[in-house]
C-alpha cells in the first residue's frame, strides 16, 4: 500500500460520501467545511485504486481516516507508517474525533489513549408545538446584515470574541452574500450577531448556528433567543439545526440548552501516552 499526499481532493469526493454515511448524526459544520478542507490530504492506494484517505492539520493531528469497506481490514497496516516520525504526515501527535464518527474514533482510541472532550455537538430538539408564539423573549428583531454593514460586524466580532480581522472579513463576506448573518440592533447599536449557515454538497438537510453577543448585554438572555428564533425558521423549512461549543463555556451551553437544544455527542481531542522516563 502507498500513502501519497494529495495536491486536490477532487478524487476523494466519493470516499468523502461514504465516509459521512457511515457517520450517526451530522458533523460539526465548522469542522467538516472549515478545518478539513484546510488540512493536508493522504490517499490510500492499493495497487492504481484510491482505497482510503486521511488529513492532518499543520499541528500534526489527525482529522479524519476512512477505508473503504472492502479495505476496512487494512486500517493497521495504514496507521503503522503514520505514525512514524518519519511518515508521510510527519510524527502525528494525535487526533480529533467526534463520537458521532464511531468507526473512525475506534481506531484514534486504539493508539491515542490520552484523551479529553474538546467541543460539546449540539442537535435541535424540537418540543411538540413550537411555533411564532415561542419566539416573543422582547428582543429587537433579527435582519439580514447588508454588504455595507460588514465592517460593522467584524469590528463587532473583534471586539466580542477576539477573532482574527483578516479571516473575519472573508468569511462573513460569504455569509452576507448567502443572506446568512443576521444582526440584532438596539437603534443604531449592534447588539448580537446570529450565523444560520446552510452547507453546500453535504449534510445539506442541516443548518449550522452560531451567535455572538455584545459584552455589555451579556446575561439578559440575548443569546437563547437569537438560537431559538433561527432554530424556529429552520424547523419550518425542514432543517435540522446543530451547533457546538467548547467544553469550558459553560454560558454558551446553557444558552444553547435554553434554546431547545441537547448535546448527543462530542469532540474529542485525543493524545499519545505520555512517554514515562
Amino acid at each position: 500500500m502507498r500513502i501519497l499526499r494529495l495536491e486536490s481532493t477532487d478524487s476523494l469526493a466519493e470516499l468523502k460520501e461514504q465516509y459521512l454515511l457511515q457517520t450517526t448524526a451530522p458533523l460539526d459544520g465548522m469542522w467538516l467545511f472549515g478545518f478539513v478542507p484546510m488540512a493536508a490530504h493522504y490517499g490510500f492506494h492499493d495497487g492504481e485504486d484510491l482505497i482510503g484517505f486521511c488529513c492532518v492539520n499543520a499541528e500534526g493531528y489527525l482529522l479524519q481516516l476512512f477505508l473503504s469497506a472492502s479495505h476496512r481490514h487494512l486500517s493497521p497496516q495504514v496507521m503503522e507508517p503514520l505514525l512514524r516520525p518519519d511518515g508521510p504526515s510527519g510524527e502525528l501527535h494525535g487526533a480529533f474525533a467526534s463520537t458521532a464518527e464511531p468507526q473512525y474514533l475506534s481506531l484514534c482510541l486504539d493508539h491515542f489513549p490520552t484523551f479529553e472532550v474538546n467541543a460539546l455537538m449540539y442537535q435541535r430538539d424540537r418540543p411538540p408545538g413550537a411555533s411564532a408564539h415561542e419566539i416573543d423573549g422582547g428582543i429587537p428583531p433579527l435582519v439580514p446584515i447588508e454588504g455595507a454593514q460588514i465592517a460593522t460586524a467584524v469590528a463587532f466580532a473583534v471586539e466580542n470574541i477576539g477573532a482574527p480581522e483578516d479571516w473575519l472579513a472573508g468569511y462573513y463576506a460569504n455569509l452576507i452574500s448567502r443572506r446568512e448573518l443576521f444582526g440584532v440592533w438596539a437603534e443604531d447599536r449592534l447588539i448580537a450577531l446570529g450565523e444560520n449557515r446552510r452547507n453546500d454538497g453535504a449534510q445539506v438537510d442541516c443548518a449550522d448556528l452560531g451567535v455572538v453577543v455584545a459584552q455589555s448585554e451579556r446575561g439578559k438572555g440575548i443569546a437563547t433567543e437569537v438560537m431559538r428564533r433561527l432554530a424556529i425558521a429552520n424547523d419550518a423549512k425542514g432543517l435540522l439545526s446543530i451547533c457546538s461549543t467548547e467544553r469550558t463555556n459553560i454560558a454558551a451551553q446553557k444558552a444553547i440548552v435554553r434554546a431547545g437544544f441537547f448535546a448527543h455527542n462530542r469532540i474529542l481531542r485525543l493524545r499519545r501516552a505520555a512517554v514515562r522516563v
